[in-house]
């Protein structure tokens, strides 16, 4: 992200903020001028709130950083959010995906990714050991030019960094379908 110059940052899934933070650090390091936007719809912005999976903990960990103002959060599903933020016309120069790790959501997350990122633009997929992240992967690998520049391990835990391939891929013809 820092190598690239990122400025425009896309995160599905904020949880506690930690990658967050690391991904607020590279903008602030690519020159300050970047925004972050963040999809969870377990964090509802609220500090009182108790009633959703991390209770807001995600934005705390943001305003005791000093960061919460680079980031803008949506607290709904990136199903619901990812095809307004298309119609919107964003555009973005890396992207962190960890939010629900079922195929499908996964899936769209993806493929959103590929319409919403610039071509070239690298993607960290968190959770690849999984089946239905990894099969995901897999679809953006076979058919929409993705190359995996990385997969580590630690732990029981596997994440990868790819790269988008070229626009054009994304208007292939209907009966181009590779297997994956």
């Amino acid at each position: 992200m820092i190598a690239d110059g990122a400025a425009h940052t896309l995160e599905i899934g904020l949880g506690y903020a930690i990658s967050t933070l690391f991904i607020c650090e590279g903008l602030i390091e690519n020159g300050g001028g970047g925004r972050h936007v963040a999809i969870d719809p377990f964090q509802d912005g609220s500090l009182l709130s108790d009633q959703t999976l991390f209770g807001g903990a995600g934005v705390r960990t943001l305003q005791r950083a000093g960061v919460r103002s680079l980031v803008e959060l949506y607290d709904e599903g990136s199903e619901i959010v990812l095809p307004r933020l298309l119609s919107a016309g964003k555009t973005f120069d890396f992207a962190f995906v960890d939010g629900s790790h079922r195929f499908e959501n996964v899936f769209l997350d993806l493929v959103f990714c590929a319409r919403l990122l610039t071509a070239g633009a690298t993607v960290f997929v968190d959770d690849t050991h999984l089946p239905s992240v990894a099969h995901a992967v897999g679809y953006c690998t076979s058919n929409l030019g993705w190359v995996v520049e990385t997969t580590e391990a630690e732990a029981d835990e596997t994440w990868s960094v790819l790269r988008t391939g070229p626009a054009d891929l994304l208007r292939r013809g209907y009966s181009e379908f590779t297997p994956w």
